[in-house]
Order: C-alpha cells, then sequence, then structure tokens
C-alpha cells in the first residue's frame, strides 16, 4: 500500500467534492435566473495499477455536465414581451457588437431605441419583413437584426393587394346600352359596389367598381375614383375608368373560367392588383362574400403581439395589424453538449453539433408562448441534499488525508 497514493487519492476526493459544492453553489446562486440551466459534476474512477499482491489508489476523475435540454417551468406575466419556448430550441440574441448567441432567457423589454433587451444585456434577433415575407438562413446568422419596435412614429402604408369575391345574379338581362366603361351620362350597369383604399400618403380614396353583364356568361369591370365622379356620386366622371376587365363564366358551374385579376392604378398612390378569384355566377342576387385590402392611413403602433410562430405582429391605433418582425429558434443535435458563457447564454463547441436555424413549431423546434418566462430548472431541494452529501464525503477524504498523514508520522518516527 501506497501512503503518498492514499494521501493523493483523498486529496483527489476532496477536489472532485469541491468541483461539486462549485456547481450546487452556482445552480442555487441562479435558482431564480430566468433560463438558467443547472450544472452537475460526474465522478468515474482513476486506476494507476491494481497488482495481485500490491495495490496503488488512483483518485477520481471530475466531469462538470449542464442540463441543458431540460425544460424549466413555464411562468406566465403580463408583459407579451415576455417570451418562452415550448420545446426544444433556443433563441437567437446579439450582442453590442453584432455577435450572435443562444439563449433560453426570454425576459425582453424594449430599450430607448425600442429594441427588445433581456436581463443579460442581449438583443433578441429575427428577420424584418421590411423587404417582404423573410426565409430563414438554415447555417448561418446572416440576414438577422435586433428586433425593434418604435410606437411613436406616424406610418402610413399604401394599397397594393386587394381581394374581392362577389356572386354576380346570373338571371339579370344583358346590358345592351352604353356600357359603364363608356362614362357619359347613359352609361348602364348591372351591379355596383365601392371600396376604399390608400395612397402613398395614406389618404383614403375611394374606389367605385360596377359590374356589366354585356352577353351570356360575360360581364364587364369597371373601376372608377370616386372623387371625379358626378354629384350623385354616378356617371360621367371626369375621367375615364382606371381599369376594365372582361370576366367570363361556365355555364354549368357558375365559376369564372377567364381572367381572375386586374391591376388598378390607385390616384396618388401605388398600382394595386385585385385579385377576383371567388367570383361566382349563380342564380342569387349580388352578395359580397370578401373584401381584403393591404394598406393603412396614418396611424401609430397601439400594441404588439407575438405568434407562436414567431411573427411580431403591430397593431395600429386604426385597427389594422401588420407583420413586423419573425423570431427564429436555433437547434443543435446535442444541446447538453453546448459552451455556456457569461449571460446565460450558449455557443456551439466541438461535441454540440451545428447550429441550424428555423421557424418555431416547425422541424421539430418548440412553439413561441408570448407573456411567459421559462424558469431555472434547478430544484432547491435536491441542490441542498446533494450539498450535504457532498459536506459528508469532503469530510470523509479529509479523514483519509489525515489517515494518511498520521501513517507517514508514525513511519518516520521509526527511525527513532
Amino acid at each position: 500500500m501506497s501512503l503518498y497514493g492514499m494521501m493523493r487519492t483523498g486529496v483527489s476526493g476532496m477536489q472532485g467534492q469541491a468541483s461539486k459544492l462549485s456547481t450546487i453553489a452556482d445552480n442555487i446562486a441562479n435558482a431564480n435566473t430566468n433560463g438558467y440551466k443547472r450544472f452537475s459534476t460526474e465522478f468515474s474512477t482513476l486506476v494507476v495499477n491494481a497488482g495481485a499482491g500490491n495495490y496503488n489508489s488512483g483518485g477520481v476523475v471530475t466531469s462538470v455536465r449542464q442540463a441543458v435540454s431540460q425544460q424549466g417551468v413555464l411562468q406566465f406575466s403580463n408583459s407579451a414581451s415576455d417570451l418562452a419556448i415550448d420545446g426544444a430550441g433556443f433563441f437567437v440574441v446579439q450582442d453590442a457588437s453584432g455577435n450572435s448567441f443562444l439563449t433560453r432567457a426570454g425576459s425582453f423589454v424594449p430599450d430607448a431605441d425600442g429594441s427588445l433587451i433581456n436581463a443579460a444585456g442581449f438583443y433578441l434577433a429575427g428577420y424584418s419583413y421590411e423587404n417582404g415575407e423573410p426565409s430563414v438562413v438554415v447555417n448561418s446568422f446572416d440576414g438577422l437584426e435586433p428586433v425593434a419596435i418604435t410606437g411613436g412614429e406616424l406610418e402610413a402604408v399604401a394599397s397594393t393587394e386587394a381581394r374581392f369575391a362577389a356572386n354576380l345574379p346570373a338571371e339579370e338581362p344583358v346590358v345592351t346600352g352604353t356600357l359603364a366603361s363608356a362614362n357619359t351620362a347613359t352609361s348602364e350597369y348591372t351591379e355596383k359596389t365601392s371600396m376604399v383604399v390608400y395612397n402613398n400618403l395614406g389618404g383614403e380614396t375611394i374606389l367605385d367598381i360596377y359590374y356589366t353583364k354585356t352577353a351570356s356568361n360575360t360581364w364587364e369591370v369597371s373601376v372608377f375614383d370616386q372623387a371625379d365622379a358626378a354629384p350623385g356620386t354616378s356617371f360621367p366622371y371626369a375621367t375615364g375608368p382606371l381599369s376594365t376587365q372582361t370576366l367570363t363564366f361556365d355555364n354549368v358551374t357558375g365559376q369564372m373560367t377567364g381572367p381572375t385579376s386586374m391591376t388598378v392604378p390607385v390616384p396618388n398612390g401605388l398600382p394595386m392588383n385585385l385579385d377576383m378569384t371567388g367570383m361566382t355566377q349563380l342564380a342569387t342576387g349580388f352578395v359580397v362574400s370578401r373584401v381584403d385590402v393591404n394598406g393603412y392611413g396614418p396611424a401609430t403602433i397601439e400594441r404588439v403581439d407575438f405568434g407562436s410562430d414567431g411573427i411580431v405582429y403591430a397593431q395600429y391605433t386604426n385597427g389594422t395589424t401588420e407583420p413586423l418582425f419573425r423570431i427564429p429558434t436555433a437547434t443543435v443535435n446535442s444541446p447538453d453538449q453546448l459552451r455556456s458563457l457569461s449571460g446565460n447564454v450558449f455557443t456551439q463547441s466541438d461535441m454540440s453539433g451545428s447550429i441550424r436555424l428555423g421557424f418555431p413549431d416547425e422541424g421539430g423546434a418548440g412553439a413561441i408562448v408570448s407573456g411567459a418566462v421559462e424558469t431555472s430548472n434547478v430544484d432547491i431541494a435536491e441542490e441542498l441534499t446533494e450539498m450535504i452529501q457532498s459536506q459528508r464525503n469532503y469530510t470523509a477524504n479529509s479523514k483519509v488525508f489525515q489517515t494518511g498523514s498520521d501513517l507517514m508520522d508514525v513511519l518516520l518516527n521509526l527511525k527513532r
């Protein structure tokens, strides 16, 4: 038996228990840290050699692991910008220098610029809708920017898309006189409706839409600017039709067979695509079934909503809703092998696998829950129990070292 080996083994045991006590201390200190993932110390044997008649003790080797994949309890709050991921995945956040990290800590609040920032000073990153519907860059953080919401500035968006669907009465007679598109005082039409759209400055423009049956299963659609109408909003208009289109229908099913859309140049605005998919010609009255127009007049953001799919919606004071950003989620093959950094964030390691970006609730990623935060996955009762056990083990190992030291004294005293 080697007394030195015995003492080294005692020291090894004390070092291992000290490491365990350190992880327990961190866990207890961060028990109330949102998104914190508990650390644990795992032990494995260290064997120097084991002879038949002589045994040299080795000791213990420790490795620290973090339970990143273990989800904490979701705690609900009154703040819509408090976000949690129910399932796998991480938020992507950025520091002040634009470096990207992963986190589960989703307690975000707007800063002075409207950017959403968490308690550790990291900004929530997402894809902007400014240039259209975003797509995710699966293997890179390129294209991400801080999610910023500014509600004090007036904004207006011109109309570029509209959808209109209605039933045109199949039993109406064919108009044989002057058509609406001719724009004369004697113009005739079968049905009429109006629609509000928005110009470049957010001003409202009312479009008068005339439907004229010109032949069996054939209708003419003419769009006019109501501001140019004669007194009583009727013919003749000061200018001709903004756009005209001919619709044709199947005599058996009453469904459209001809063009389904037309381009309408909105006065002082942008060209607007009027999609008429869904128009029918059936033996009943003129019934409007759908009217949708994008764009809105001058308004400020009244509130912000976060969808489970990661889309950040702004609801304006005029009642309209528009998407601003879409928040991605990041996943890795082995979350427990991610490298942990200060601020409750993670980065990729050699053992974790590469980071993949996607949208929430897709491809195995969890859904985003608004008005909730993920609490720490630390169990205080378990940590205190582990602490008492580790303390006892540390004491026992110190006794081993002390016994070895006493035996060394006995050995040295043999000379005397």
